[in-house]
């Protein structure tokens, strides 16, 4: 059984270096970073284009998936204004799903007419930019809900905009700010 949820893609980012390493007093690194209108996936490998596509060591997390909710009650918690979700260096930031669940599942994406499959990997832990990119206190409040890092199992092109979201288990898009310390399960 398959359960459709309707999503938004308000941002897929696109960069080809990172711009967040080494002490954070030093300042990120100024590297392009784009926001774009679509993005192609490519199996196995990731966002043609960004830092993470075809290195092996990031296989199974080459693609990175976030909810803005988690964004937006994280500035609520810390009481400041709005965040740029770009600030967080994820791939594609959504509205409207609850990402916990998919960890260890096969899922879908659809924007405009592309279908693009992923595996959930792992769960995108903040790092300590955070507290220097967005706001003190906003690494510890990422913790739990930093987004979910996933291996493309088909290729497509993702396009901002309305989606759809096909999930092998029910999800609840109210909880998508919610916090969680999941852990994939070891058997199939």
């Amino acid at each position: 059984m398959a359960y459709a949820y309707d999503v938004e893609i308000l941002h897929l980012l696109v960069s080809p270096a990172h711009a967040y390493f080494g002490r954070a007093k030093d300042g990120p690194a100024d590297v392009a970073t784009t926001d774009a209108d679509q993005a192609q996936v490519v199996a196995g490998k990731g966002i043609s284009g960004d830092r993470f596509f075809g290195k092996a060591a990031h296989m199974d997390a080459a693609v990175t998936l976030f909810a803005v909710e988690s964004l937006e009650a994280i500035a609520a918690e810390l009481g400041t204004g709005r965040f740029d979700p770009l600030l967080t260096r994820r791939n594609v930031i959504l509205r409207g799903a609850e990402l916990p669940p998919l960890l260890g599942r096969d899922f879908v994406l659809e924007s405009a007419d592309a279908r693009v499959e992923f595996h959930g990997g792992r769960q995108a832990h903040p790092c300590a930019w955070m507290d220097t990119v967005l706001a003190p206190g906003a690494h510890q409040a990422m913790r739990g809900r930093g987004g979910l890092r996933c291996r493309p199992l088909s290729s497509g092109t993702l396009h901002r905009g309305p989606a759809v979201l096909i999930s092998p288990v029910p999800l609840d898009p109210a909880r998508a700010a919610v916090p969680s310390l999941l852990r994939p399960g070891r058997l199939p």
